[in-house]
């Protein structure tokens, strides 16, 4: 699907993305404001792991390889064209295969494995199932460290707060159809 998504910063600044079929990709502005927000909260961008959750184009995991060039990827996603279009839009970057790993399988049920090993994960799951962010963000307190930032994307006019005995709310941006929560683990169990 052709698409005016881009890479919006770093090394590859400018290269289009791909889009998987019936995509609602965060727009370039709404990254570029995400990525804004996130400087203050993570100190040590460069040996960052990042998990961008429910993939579909890989446009936050993508642009962080871009940004940072000694950080790591994980991608999980379900559908097939997702991952398609993740291994796509990588594939033209030249970016060592050591930094990124593409996973498919459910998000959910990789929370044991990748919940321990991040500082930085991308929630962004259909607005059509507002709930699978929400039990994503649940579970994963279970298994992430103290410290480790999530930025959840939902549908702007959806009611909901997180866990606040288990995540720091650091941010609650709206933009336009979107709502971002920024999130920090904290040390309470």
């Amino acid at each position: 699907m052709d698409s005016k998504l881009q890479i919006i910063s770093g090394t590859y600044r400018g290269r289009k993305l791909f889009l998987p079929g019936g995509a609602r990709p965060t727009q370039n502005l709404a990254r570029v404001a995400v990525f804004n927000m996130l400087v203050g909260f993570l100190y040590d961008w460069q040996k960052i792991t990042v998990w961008d959750a429910f993939a579909g184009s890989g446009a936050f995991g993508v642009e962080v390889l871009s940004r940072c060039p000694d950080a790591t990827v994980i991608f999980t996603d379900t559908a097939d064209e997702s991952i398609k279009t993740v291994q796509k839009n990588i594939s033209g970057l030249n970016i060592d295969w050591v930094r990124y790993k593409i996973d498919k399988n459910d998000a959910i049920e990789r929370i044991w494995k990748y919940g321990p090993r991040v500082n930085l994960v991308f929630v962004d799951p259909p607005y059509a199932n507002p709930e699978l962010g929400v039990d994503f963000v649940a579970k994963l307190a279970e298994r992430a460290r103290a410290g480790t930032v999530v930025v959840q994307e939902i549908e702007s006019n959806v009611s909901y707060t997180p866990d606040e005995t288990k995540w720091d709310v650091l941010r609650d941006k709206k933009y336009g159809r979107a709502r971002f929560l920024i999130l920090r683990r904290n040390g309470k169990k």
